[in-house]
């Protein structure tokens, strides 16, 4: 099967869904705001300049976790997804995901962004395959820390690996859309790379090398879509 691979945050999404958790939690007042708040935001700029130490990252943000019971993460997830990510799937991105799905191809989404966080949006977006980072549970509750490869950068090309091993398909034809100059690894493997509403580096990278460059965020799409 041929695969269509799509970035999550500032892709299907115009908006980035594991920011916006923090700062739900921070509205909610369930943490605490100015501390938190400095770090979630120095680890977004440092993602944005591609210096993001991922495992301190994990540290800060899957700590929070450990310290509710499922239940109530779940309830906060569910009004979450609800009032700051549906709003934000951007207009044409399930138009794509549908259009790929009536070629064949089976929709993919791959993120950096934890399962917890993202699995409600890919079931919002109809996808039915997501690989994301990985959450370690003991005992019906979260540990506060990621389990195997996070799904980052070159980890993404590892976890997609394992994933296509597992389901014994290729990266023959594949697609992959990205926001992201973090994705370059992945976008590098793919034979129809797209920079989707990218980022500058990205912008400038998908003009040298002549990939398509397309926005998710108007009211209609390219005309091969």
């Amino acid at each position: 099967m041929a695969l269509a691979l799509f970035d999550l945050d500032n892709t299907l999404l115009a908006g980035d869904s594991d920011h916006l958790w923090g700062q739900f939690l921070v509205t909610r007042k369930i943490i605490d705001g100015p501390h938190f708040e400095a770090k979630n935001n120095q680890f977004f700029e440092d993602y944005t300049q591609g210096t993001l130490d991922i495992q301190a990252y994990l540290a800060f943000q899957l700590a929070i976790l450990a310290q509710f019971e499922p239940a109530t993460l779940y309830r906060w997830r569910e009004s979450f997804v609800t009032e700051m990510v549906l709003p934000i799937i951007a207009p044409q991105a399930r138009t794509l995901v549908a259009w790929h799905r009536q070629r064949g191809e089976t929709p993919v989404i791959i993120t950096a962004t934890n399962r917890f966080v993202t699995g409600p949006i890919a079931q919002a977006l109809g996808v039915d395959h997501l690989l994301a980072t990985e959450l370690e549970e003991c005992d019906g509750r979260f540990t506060g820390r990621s389990s195997g490869i996070p799904c980052f950068r070159e980890g993404k090309v590892l976890r997609l690996r394992q994933w296509m091993q597992e389901n014994r398909t290729s990266l023959d034809d594949s697609w992959f859309y990205s926001d992201s100059h973090n994705d370059l690894p992945l976008l590098a493997q793919v034979a129809h790379p797209v920079a989707v509403d990218p980022d500058p580096t990205l912008r400038q990278m998908a003009m040298e090398k002549g990939w398509e460059i397309l926005s998710l965020r108007q009211s209609t799409l390219p005309t091969r879509v």
